[in-house]
């Protein structure tokens, strides 16, 4: 394996986007968990629509609203949707919550670990830039991500080819010399269709997607990555 660049998924890979529920039980008693569930799958179900409605032929969906609007919108159909109240500020306490969402304990090292060894770090997100900048600064990442980004000037999300491809945009490296991290296993399957290396960051212990290919690795947290890149036994 010449792997020339590690690139990561944001939302579920490096930031827990269910450790929002603390913060939804706080403010919505009893329904944080079904909060945090119903809100994320909202959030990528909008993401998909919005890709596949639209023949976009090159210059990005018309339907696009970035990833910060669409997260909002979610959070609103989800409080509708369980017939809990939408007040304003709780909208906004959730909503700030997200902007700062907990990153999983082992990522720092781990990306450390990478930057050391001299591989170029990035971030492929759909998230919107100025969330994903912050997210990457209340995690102390900034020093250990080269790249962060976003799929907004393509008005495209994953798992679109035009999304994966802003990745040799923005680093000099063929598709195969990338390895493609995400916990997210639609992801996983979409970047590897497009021709990354990939590993799947299986947290839950999921089975692997009926479709295949498979992910060319996979483990049960970040650090499985550097077991994959043959820097640790």
């Amino acid at each position: 394996m010449s792997i020339k660049a590690v690139v990561f998924d944001a939302y579920g890979t490096l930031f827990d986007v269910y450790s929002i529920q603390v913060l939804a039980e706080e403010l919505y008693p009893s329904h944080g968990a079904d909060i945090a569930l119903k809100w994320r799958d909202k959030q990528i179900e909008y993401t998909r629509l919005i890709t596949q409605s639209d023949p976009h032929n090159g210059s990005g969906s018309q339907y696009f609203r970035p990833f910060w609007e669409l997260t909002r919108l979610s959070l609103e159909y989800t409080l509708d949707r369980l017939k809990l109240n939408r007040a304003f500020g709780q909208v906004e306490k959730l909503m700030q919550q997200y902007a700062h969402l907990t990153p999983f304990s082992e990522n720092l090292a781990v990306l450390q670990t990478i930057k050391a060894k001299g591989l170029p770090t990035a971030i492929l997100s759909n998230g919107s830039l100025d969330m994903l900048t912050a997210a990457v600064k209340s995690a102390g990442m900034e020093n250990v991500l080269d790249h962060v980004i976003s799929v907004d000037p393509i008005r495209l999300f994953k798992t679109s080819p035009e999304s994966y491809g802003l990745v040799q945009k923005n680093i000099p490296v063929s598709k195969d010399e990338v390895l493609f991290v995400s916990s997210n296993a639609w992801d996983a399957l979409g970047a590897t269709w497009f021709g990354f290396t990939t590993h799947w960051v299986n947290r839950q212990g999921l089975p692997f997607e009926a479709l295949t290919p498979r992910p060319h690795y996979s483990g049960p947290d970040l650090k499985s990555v550097l077991h994959s890149l043959k820097f640790i036994d």
